[in-house]
């Protein structure tokens, strides 16, 4: 677990501004505190000031006031950001009187704080459903240039170094595409290069996972994951990326020897690609619950600007780690843009 402290060392070297839009919930302020203590990020917490403060003082927190504590239905730029938000989606139809009601929702004020350059992620999902924070940020923040579909990648550290990164493998997509078309397969694998890059500090090697290896089997299934990595090395021709490869030629040499000879990535892959959501939801599970690995995440991929989604159930350390996150998606950007 060495990565998390190196990601939270390259965060407070180069402290980003992220908002949390359910500022006033208690696992997220109890999160905020401690990275404000710590010097891990800027924070804008959205929601009553004063109702922020008096619950901050029950739990005997001392830094929330380090924070910018922003008002939704009172701040200096809520025009501006009605404005912005109409400019971005007139054409949708949306009214003033809409957007005006729209931006005192933290959600969406969250991402239009984003959008004019005020912020650079957010975190939430502690008390919000998926659907309700991928809305605004998919009508705002919008996806990436070239990259049409949001996926979600998490971080599996594994008890021993056999497999992957010393240890540490990625899995893709776990969270959000149910099936995904061969194109949006291919994009999920060039997300998850640049989330390798960006929150991993690792070059990736990147398996595009099946049932078949090498044409070992013939299926209907098989032939997409076959499309999807003609895809991904169109887009990204640098990549070091392979399929199709079942899971044990993509981890284990002696495998990978018999069944896939000749491929640059078989069993030594630490980016894996999992053909649907099924597949991957079951798969980091398994590991987590099986195998004894820490899953860290999703973190979301494939957004212009790093906008991350929490579980419900999440932890106050979960909150802490995935802000560090977030903000070294954001340095990882910001690098990319020179």
């Amino acid at each position: 677990m060495d990565l998390i402290q190196d990601i939270i060392s390259r965060a407070k070297a180069n402290p980003q501004h992220i908002v949390f839009p359910e500022g006033t919930e208690e696992r997220t302020l109890k999160a905020a505190d401690r990275l404000l203590a710590e010097g891990v990020v800027r924070l804008t917490l959205i929601g009553d000031p004063s109702a922020i403060r008096s619950h901050a003082q029950e739990l005997g927190l001392q830094n929330i006031d380090k924070a910018n504590l922003l008002d939704p239905k009172n701040h200096e730029k809520k025009q501006a950001y009605i404005d912005l938000l109409l400019d971005l989606r007139r054409k949708k139809g949306l009214t003033e009187e809409q957007a005006a009601v729209l931006v005192e929702d933290p959600l969406y004020l969250g991402c239009l704080m984003i959008k004019a350059g005020d912020a650079d992620g957010e975190l939430a999902g502690a008390i919000n459903a998926t659907g309700d924070v991928l809305r605004p940020a998919l009508q705002i923040v919008k996806t990436t240039p070239g990259i049409s579909c949001v996926s979600g990648i998490f971080m599996m550290f594994l008890p021993n170094n056999t497999y992957g990164e010393n240890g540490l493998l990625l899995f893709a997509d776990c969270a959000v595409m149910p099936n995904p078309t061969a194109e949006e397969l291919a994009q999920i694998a060039v997300s998850s290069a640049e989330s390798a890059r960006a929150i991993a500090n690792v070059e990736p090697r990147i398996a595009m996972l099946s049932f078949s290896t090498k044409g070992s089997a013939k299926h209907e299934l098989v032939d997409k994951v076959v499309e999807a990595t003609r895809i991904a090395k169109e887009m990204a021709p640098e990549l070091q990326l392979d399929g199709e490869l079942q899971l044990d030629a993509a981890l284990v040499s002696k495998v990978a020897s018999l069944k896939a000879p000749d491929s640059p990535v078989a069993g030594k892959a630490n980016v894996l690609i999992f053909p649907t959501l099924e597949a991957g939801n079951i798969g980091y599970k398994l590991v987590q619950r099986l195998a004894g690995a820490e899953a860290v995440g999703p973190v979301l991929q494939g957004m212009a600007a790093p906008v991350n989604d929490l579980s419900r159930g999440a932890s106050v350390d979960d909150i802490y780690k995935m802000a560090a996150i977030t903000a070294n998606q954001s340095i990882a950007l910001k690098a990319k843009k020179g």
